[in-house]
């Protein structure tokens, strides 16, 4: 009896896998939807942006009549870590995240009067790091976007000289001060990021960085008419940045070389019995146009320094600083795509400035030489200012770069690239006679 119920219990068995075989047969085959994208989790990656900043420097001798900020365009580069939790469409994370800056300013600053010798004021941030929280919404059909809003608080490491300008017609050593601090700040930003694959992501961001100002010792100075020395003073500088990033993350657990959501593949399908491919084979082409407005500034700068007596040549006799030079340009553009991943994009513009002007400072310009050999001078007025406008402005520029795309899908490409930027601008000078005198108001007497 004990083997017949065995054998029943084996029968039965038997009879319920061939039940369950036999509606398997006779029912469709349904595929599992790709899973949804969790956004929870730690992640690594880096970044790269560029953006603009501004540096503030009050002034200790009075209101300045001219100047007293110092742009600086900044590159940067970095990485950051962080960790995601999400509760339905809710991400709530912690980042933090360093960048080291390529950042170089200067500009008149210092300039209470003509009667005084101002200076030279150089900014640049070489460090930035921030602590912040964020909050998203992940959307989409699988919800593999998440927009996001962030902030907290920043550090940046700003350095520069306050110099001033042509003080003893630049025969003698010029006063000079330099500082080099750090300084906590805050942040706030948002941004869009976009899952690639289970392991990668990469996102496109904006941030708003603002700093305030430690104590810095500015130079004494010199006052003429009537002669004097204004002794050391001090200053504040203020400074604020907006700052444009794209980056790149590797999110912990997930193998960095897959490239499937569950069972939809990212990679375009091959044909059965062909190895897959991560983008379609073949040639491509993009093109277009498109119209820029666009703000620029331009320095040029004369050097007091003079032989046989070689000093800083930051140290000025004159600049000419072009400022608010609004453009209007034309481009076209194209990209080239190989079935290999290399790729080839250009663009070529050209342009007019609708308006600008143009300020011509000069520092301790003698009024003529006197009796005893040239080595004698008259001094003149300690800082003039003459502002001119601009006319038949100018420019033209093109790109060209070679690249690869070293992540590639069915639904996407990033990669990278170097090239060659060229531009070229010119503009006539309005406001100013024949004999080069100042035809419009001076800045500087006051």
């Amino acid at each position: 009896m004990r083997s017949g119920v065995l054998l029943l219990g084996a029968t039965t068995i038997a009879l319920v896998a061939c039940g369950a075989a036999n509606a398997a047969d006779l029912e469709p085959e349904e595929k599992l939807p790709p899973a949804v994208w969790n956004w929870s989790g730690g992640y690594i990656g880096g970044h790269v942006g560029g953006g603009y900043g501004r540096t503030s420097f009050s002034n200790s001798y009075g209101p300045s009549i001219y100047g007293g900020v110092v742009d600086t365009p900044v590159f940067l580069a970095g990485g950051q870590i962080g960790y995601n939790w999400q509760k339905n469409s809710w991400v709530f994370g912690l980042e933090l995240d360093a960048s080291g800056a390529a950042s170089d300013g200067t500009n008149t600053c210092l300039a209470a009067s003509g009667f005084v010798v101002s200076a030279n004021c150089k900014a640049g941030p070489n460090v930035f790091a921030t602590a912040t929280g964020r909050v998203g919404y992940a959307f989409g059909a699988l919800g593999h976007t998440l927009a996001y809003l962030k902030g907290g608080v920043a550090w940046q490491n700003n350095r520069g000289d306050v110099l001033n300008n042509n003080e003893f017609f630049g025969r003698w050593p010029q006063h000079k001060t330099h500082f080099d601090y750090g300084r906590v700040g805050g942040i706030i930003g948002l941004g869009v990021e976009q899952a690639l694959t289970p392991a990668w992501s990469v996102n496109v961001e904006y941030d708003y960085l603002h700093f305030g100002g430690q104590r810095i010792d500015t130079p004494p100075t010199v006052q003429f008419p009537p002669f004097a020395i204004l002794p050391a003073n001090t200053m504040r500088p203020s400074s604020s940045y907006h700052v444009g990033k794209i980056g790149l993350n590797y999110h912990f657990g997930a193998d960095p070389w897959t490239a499937q959501w569950g069972d939809a593949p990212l990679y375009a399908k091959a044909p059965a019995g062909a190895p897959p491919v991560a983008y379609p084979p073949g040639w491509s082409f993009e093109g277009g146009s498109r119209l820029w407005l666009s703000r620029g500034r331009f320095q040029w700068d004369h050097s007091a320094v003079r032989d046989p007596n070689p000093q800083d040549p930051s140290i000025l006799l004159s600049r000419l600083t072009y400022h608010g030079l609004d453009g209007l340009s034309g481009e076209l553009f194209g990209r080239l795509d190989s079935p290999w991943g290399v790729f080839l994009k250009s663009n070529v513009g050209t342009g007019r400035f609708n308006k600008g002007n143009i300020n011509n400072e000069d520092w301790g310009q003698a009024s003529g030489p006197v009796s005893g050999g040239d080595n004698f001078v008259q001094p003149g007025l300690s800082y003039i200012n003459n502002v001119s406008g601009q006319a038949n402005g100018r420019f033209t520029y093109y790109t060209a770069d070679l690249g690869y795309d070293f992540l590639r899908g069915g639904t996407y490409k990033v990669g990278g690239f170097l090239g060659w930027t060229y531009y070229a601008q010119s503009s006539d000078t309005i406001g100013l006679h024949a004999d080069c005198q100042p035809h419009v108001s001076m800045l500087g007497v006051r």
